[in-house]
C-alpha cells in the first residue's frame, strides 16, 4: 500500500513494511440500514485476534477504536455502495499499528503500537490469520442474526466505555449519562442523569 486515507477522505500515513494494512470485501444479504453494525463486528474480531494471539487485553472504544492502556491501536474504515433495498458491496479498511516505533508529535500521546507494547517486533502475517479467522467466525454469525445479538457478550467484555460517564453530542443538544454497553443494534445505550435511557447512534 503506498497510500491509504481515513474518514472524511483524510491522509491516512502508510510507512512500508511496519502496520498491518488491509482492506477486506463483503457483499452481505443484509438491508443497508444494517451495513453501519459491520464495523462493530470488525472490531471485535480484530480486538479478540490481538488477545488470542498475543495475550495483550485490547479494548473497544465505541464504536470501532481498538485501544491499549488508553491510546488507539486499530483503525477501521467501512464504505458501503448501495441501492435503496439492497446492498451491492462493502469494503471495510483495517490498519494495525504492528511494528511502529514511532508517531507523529500530534498523535504521540494518543496512539500505540503493538511493537511498543510488547517491546518487540510482532509477526504480522500470524496476526493476519488470526484477524481473518475471528472475523470470518463472527462475520457469519452476523449475517444469520442480521444483528449484534449473538455476540452482545462478548461485545460487551472489551467494552472500554461499559459503565463510563461519557458526553454525546448531537446537533443542537449536547448530555452526559453513565454506559450501558450496546444493544442489539450495536446502538451505545446511555443513561442520562434524569434516569431517562438513550441508544446512540454511530
Amino acid at each position: 500500500q503506498s497510500r491509504g486515507k481515513g474518514r472524511r477522505g483524510r491522509a491516512w500515513d502508510s510507512p512500508h513494511g511496519s502496520a498491518i494494512y488491509m482492506s477486506i470485501l463483503f457483499r452481505p444479504e443484509i438491508r443497508p440500514d444494517r451495513a453501519s453494525m459491520l464495523t462493530l463486528v470488525i472490531g471485535l474480531s480484530v480486538t479478540q485476534a490481538i488477545r488470542s494471539n498475543l495475550g495483550l487485553q485490547a479494548q473497544i472504544k465505541w464504536p470501532n477504536d481498538v485501544v491499549l492502556n488508553g491510546k488507539k491501536l486499530v483503525g477501521i474504515l467501512t464504505e458501503m455502495s448501495a441501492q435503496m433495498n439492497y446492498i451491492e458491496y462493502l469494503v471495510t479498511g483495517i490498519v494495525i499499528n504492528a511494528n511502529l516505533r514511532e508517531f507523529p508529535e500530534e498523535l504521540a500521546d494518543k496512539a500505540t503500537s503493538l511493537q511498543k507494547e510488547i517491546g518487540h517486533k510482532v509477526n504480522r502475517s500470524a496476526l493476519i490469520a488470526e484477524c481473518m479467522k475471528k472475523i470470518e467466525e463472527n462475520y457469519e454469525t452476523f449475517v444469520k442474526t442480521q444483528d449484534l445479538s449473538g455476540m452482545m457478550e462478548a461485545y460487551q467484555e472489551v467494552l472500554v466505555n461499559q459503565d463510563q460517564q461519557v458526553r454525546v453530542l448531537e446537533p443542537g443538544h449536547e448530555y452526559t449519562g453513565m454506559t450501558d454497553g450496546i444493544n442489539d443494534l450495536g446502538e451505545l445505550v446511555v443513561k442520562k442523569a434524569d434516569g431517562e435511557t438513550v441508544c446512540v447512534y454511530a
